[in-house]
């Protein structure tokens, strides 16, 4: 199929932003699962920098979203139908994730106008934080769930999509957030956790699209061009195409990408959004005074490998409908 751009930006950014939110929540639980709110330092400007970070990445990824639309100013109508749609839901999910987001962006804004730590001392901040993660991963879930659903796309309706879109939301919003936080200078010992965290994740989105590619090579349509025109267990010869020029139909859903321009694209891929993440994690270790920018240039490609991925997941997927074309 082809890919539209504002696509490919809406499900490599919102997917960094909410993996970012889930990360973000995570460490804020953290103290208070171990019984120890924070009660000085600049752990919530920290907090600040993530939750601010996350909100802007999951609202832009949206709004890019809508380019693609032919009325974008209709795009509200969408929210209408959450209870068909996956594209409904995810909307209204992501509106509902902004909400403990802006609170707990509130919690912190109190602190620093009256500099008094028992604010975040508060029930409400650990509620918030952990609903704030189940939001996020349920977003992304439905934003996978808009291409899993679709039966007539066999790439697409594959059991790995899914923990495909979990696997780079967590892997780029760790690597976000290490850019963030390494600017701050680490001991030895957590680059060292780091290191292996950032290998680990990696490595596990590494081998799930080596195993996604391999098994779309290799299956079928799942449909014969008898069923399509409507002779199933006929076997059906093209006499003549359909219409006498390209219309719609063939310009979406009839893109094809030759297997010979895959194979460099996605060795591209992977170079960028999991050897140069661990290569800038080793650095960085090795070389703690360089982590802050080593890091940042890290999630910088890892997010372009994330978009050349995300362009070959749309680009390497074929339409039933070309069967009848």
């Amino acid at each position: 199929m082809h890919p539209a751009f504002s696509v490919l930006l809406f499900t490599t950014l919102s997917g960094a932003g909410y993996g970012l939110l889930m990360w973000a929540g995570v460490f804020i639980l953290t103290p208070y699962v171990q019984g120890r709110p924070p009660t000085q330092g600049a752990l919530p400007a920290l907090w600040a920098v993530m939750l601010v970070l996350g909100l802007v990445l999951t609202t832009a990824g949206l709004v890019s979203s809508m380019f693609h639309l032919g009325k974008p100013g209709r795009a509200w109508r969408a929210f209408s139908q959450w209870r068909t749609s996956w594209l409904s839901r995810e909307g209204v999910f992501a509106v509902l994730t902004a909400l403990p987001v802006i609170a707990l962006l509130g919690f912190v804004a109190v602190l620093v106008g009256t500099g008094s730590y028992a604010v975040i001392g508060s029930i409400a901040v650990p509620i918030l934080a952990g609903l704030m993660v189940l939001l996020s991963v349920v977003t992304i879930a439905c934003t996978a769930m808009i291409y899993a659903s679709l039966k007539p796309v066999p790439a697409w309706r594959h059991p790995l999509v899914l923990p495909g879109y979990f696997v780079f939301a967590i892997l780029t919003g760790w690597l976000v957030l290490m850019a963030l936080v390494n600017w701050a200078g680490l001991s030895d010992e957590t680059l060292g956790v780091i290191v292996l965290v950032t290998f680990a994740l990696t490595i596990v989105a590494a081998l799930l699209k080596l195993a996604y590619w391999y098994r779309i090579d290799r299956q079928p349509l799942g449909a014969t061009r008898g069923e399509a025109v409507g002779l199933p267990g006929r076997e059906v010869d093209l006499f003549e195409r359909p219409n006498t020029q390209a219309n719609y139909i063939n310009k979406e859903m009839g893109y094809v990408l030759a297997r010979k321009h895959a194979r460099p694209l996605r060795a591209v891929a992977l170079l960028l959004f999991a050897v140069v993440p661990m290569v800038a994690a080793w650095f960085a270790w090795a070389n703690p005074d360089f982590a802050g920018p080593v890091f940042t240039l890290g999630a910088l490609l890892a997010l372009a490998g994330t978009l050349v991925e995300r362009w070959l997941f749309f680009a390497q997927a074929r339409h039933l409908v070309t069967l009848y074309y």
